[in-house]
This record gives structure tokens, sequence and C-alpha cells, in this order.
């Protein structure tokens, strides 16, 4: 079975045992690590692999051939993206207004949260949007290649060492708006199979994750390249939770505020969220 992830640390934690036949019953895998805007390229393409992690944001187009599985996803509380600047000359929203701002990816949730929250708190709204790989954003944001960036994952442990200002943490934006956690990454897998076993086969994973703590250090530290092993078990403490096991009915409903608001904004198509996607568990 081929599926693509990212090689952050929440993610090779979750599909460690997967990926290393610890499933039983589960069929071997072919893994593509990628970051999130070539796996929600993949998932868009109509030749993606069976299996795929994308952004929440990236979800209603390509609903027509992948199901949301109920498991192995980023959805939480206090992991949102973050707004950084360098401190100088922008440190009110505000100031925002007419600026040039790295995001990671054009489909992904961190953008989707932004375009909502400037909206709100951005007159006129930014400038020029660029889109720039993730671990290029915080030195370019440093040496003033660009004016803002808007960042993911780990950057949340590692931006005071670049010497950057947090404009704004657009989890916690989002938390207090709403009352909901934040939908950040999906786990979909292509209708055509058994959506209950490959379900099964992640949350599986996911439990053995958690029993075997140890067991994956040295697969998500080689993935996360070079990542302190503090910083890594940080990312993983913080992403991977309950909702990672079983979104639940608070899950759902954060991913149904979060796609509708945007729906109605005319950021992504409307989708009838309860008909699109595979049976709550």
């Amino acid at each position: 079975m081929n599926i693509a992830f990212s090689p952050c640390p929440n993610d090779t934690f979750v599909f460690h045992a997967w990926v290393h036949g610890l499933v039983p019953g589960a069929p071997a895998l072919d893994v593509t690590y990628a970051d999130i805007d070539i796996t929600n390229g993949m998932a868009t393409s109509g030749t993606g692999p069976d299996v795929l992690k994308i952004s929440y944001a990236a979800l209603p187009w390509v609903l027509s051939e992948y199901a949301l599985l109920p498991c192995g996803g980023a959805l939480g509380r206090g992991c949102g993206p973050l707004v950084l600047t360098n401190g100088t000359t922008i440190r009110d929203p505000r100031d925002l207004s007419g600026r040039r701002v790295a995001v990671p990816s054009e489909r992904s949730t961190a953008y989707l949260l932004f375009r909502l929250w400037a909206a709100q708190h951005v007159p006129g709204g930014v400038g020029e949007i660029v889109i720039m790989p993730f671990h290029q954003i915080m030195p370019a944001v440093r040496d003033g290649e660009i004016d803002a960036g808007l960042v993911i994952h780990e950057a949340r442990f590692t931006y005071p060492s670049y010497g950057l200002y947090m404009l704004t943490d657009l989890g916690s934006w989002w938390e207090t708006d709403t009352g909901l956690p934040i939908p950040l990454g999906a786990i979909i897998a292509r209708r055509s199979l058994d959506l209950d076993a490959i379900a099964g086969w992640v949350r599986t994973s996911v439990e053995y994750a958690w029993a075997n703590p140890d067991a994956s250090r040295s697969y998500v530290l080689n993935h996360a390249q070079e990542m302190d092993p503090e910083v890594a078990q940080a990312h993983i403490d913080l992403y991977v939770n309950s909702f990672t096991a079983n979104l639940g009915e608070e899950g759902y409903g954060a991913v149904a505020a979060l796609l509708g608001r945007a729906a109605a904004a005319g950021l992504v198509p409307s989708i009838n969220l309860p008909e699109a996607l595979y049976a709550k568990r």
C-alpha cells in the first residue's frame, strides 16, 4: 500500500509501527516522505497514493476520491500556527497591510487560518504572498527577505533562536474565537479501499506508539534530521493527542467550523460534511 506523510516527528511517531510491520494484518507500506505542500498537491493530482497526510484546508478539493479517516491526524489545542516578524517595524497586525508574507502552502490550514484572521485584523489586507519551503521561512524573516512569515510545527519552540517576534498565535485566536480545537493535518484514504480496515491499522499504529514510546526514537530522529531530541519530543507531545486516536464529535465539529467559515468567506468550496466524510468512529 502506498502512503505519503511528512518527516515531522508527529507523523513518524504515529506511523512507525505500521511502517515497520508491527501492526497485525496490515499490508506493507511504500512510504513517500514529503512536506505538506507536496502532499496537498499529490491528493489533487488524480494519481496520489492510497493513504496520505494533507492539510484540512485542502480537504474540500479531494473528497471525490478520498475520505477523511477518524484517526492519525493532527488536531488540538495550543498547537496553532504563528505569524512571525523580525520585531523592528512590524509589531502590530495593522502593520502587515501591504507587506510580503511567506507561507508554507497555499492550501495549508495555517494559511487558511491566516486569511480568516487577516480579514479581521489587517486593514486593506496583506501584500504579496510568497510560497516558501517551511525550513526557509524563519531565516528569510530574520534576514529581511520578507516582512513576515507563517510558521508551523517545531517553529513554536525554535523561533526565539532566530531573534524573531511572535506577532500572533493563530491557534490561540481560533480557540478564543470559536472555543474549538484547531484542525491542522488530516489523514485521508481512497474511497475505493477498505476504509474500516485502514482506520483500524492507523489507530493500532497510534496505540503502539503510545505503549512503546522509545521504539520509534531513532526512526523519528533520523527523519527529523538535525532537530534536537527534546524539541522532537515536545513536537510529539503537542501534536499527538486524544484526537489522533479518535476525532470524535468535537474533532468533527472543529473541522465543520473551519471549513464552513472558510466556505462562507469564499476561500474553499462548500461541502456537505456529514455526507462527504468517512463515517464517524
